[in-house]
């Protein structure tokens, strides 16, 4: 069984668009996580990652040896200026994929679901040459967005900021009872073993260490996935050391992370 990181951690190496912006920059996708904190471990190249949260724009030098946190709410934008890649680390494993990310499209696709979901949806069954060109689009309208929402900032301050978050948080509410079901099962069960094994030594019951194991994991066949900010390399068990739910996978979908 693959073991599970308290807090559901998955891990995925990023190789950062290098694709340019309408504004002359290179990079992925801004966007937000509703309810997971992410971080960065910068393992190559240089660029930057600007970021948006109550305490304002900001923009955060990134190169090898770099490590960043952003707690849910933080819309975030990577930046490649030469070969960047990342080790990014998810807490929540799973929420991720199930749509906790949300996309700085402009307002008037943040209101309109359907139209949202059409945006950021990669076509599943489409050649390397469509999905590539179906996630540029995508990057493409949440730099318009986030272009837009700067400037809102600038002219309303924290209340556009605010009204974004309620945009987002109204996109991926109806997710939000098939989510706790997931964290109930997986990090919050795992939560509680750590509970127990607590409890254990400290009546000096050792019985769980007999249980330790060495669980190898192997890239998944096949190109990296289009994430929002990059090309994709994620993990999977090798056979027989799976589980019902990987916590070292990483995340995919319409709203992925990174």
């Amino acid at each position: 069984m693959t073991p599970l990181f308290p807090g559901g951690t998955s891990i995925s190496d990023l190789a950062v668009y290098d694709w340019e912006c309408a504004d002359g920059v290179h990079g992925g996708t801004p966007h937000l996580h509703t309810v997971s904190t992410e971080a960065y471990v910068v393992t190559g190249g240089r660029g930057e990652v600007h970021t948006l949260s109550a305490a304002g724009f900001a923009r955060d030098r990134l190169e090898a040896g770099t490590v960043l946190w952003f707690s849910p709410g933080t819309i975030h934008r990577l930046v490649n200026e030469d070969g960047l890649r990342l080790v990014v680390i998810m807490q929540n494993a799973g929420l991720p994929e199930a749509g906790d990310a949300v996309l700085t499209f402009p307002a008037d696709v943040l209101r309109d679901r359907d139209a949202y979901l059409a945006a950021a949806t990669l076509p599943a069954d489409g050649s390397e040459a469509e999905r590539a060109a179906a996630a540029r689009t995508r990057r493409d309208l949440a730099v318009t967005g986030f272009q837009q929402l700067l400037k809102d900032v600038d002219d309303r301050g924290g209340q556009a900021l605010a009204d974004f978050h309620g945009l987002a948080a109204a996109l991926v509410r109806p997710r939000a009872g098939s989510w706790a079901e997931l964290w109930s099962g997986t990090v919050e069960a795992e939560t509680e073993r750590t509970r127990r094994q607590l409890a254990a030594i400290a009546d000096g019951d050792p019985a769980h260490l007999g249980q330790a194991a060495v669980v190898r994991t192997t890239p998944r066949p096949g190109p990296r996935a289009f994430g929002m900010c990059g090309r994709l390399q994620t993990w999977a068990p090798e056979p027989g050391a799976g589980s019902e739910v990987n916590r070292e996978r990483s995340w995919s979908g319409p709203a992925a992370g990174a």
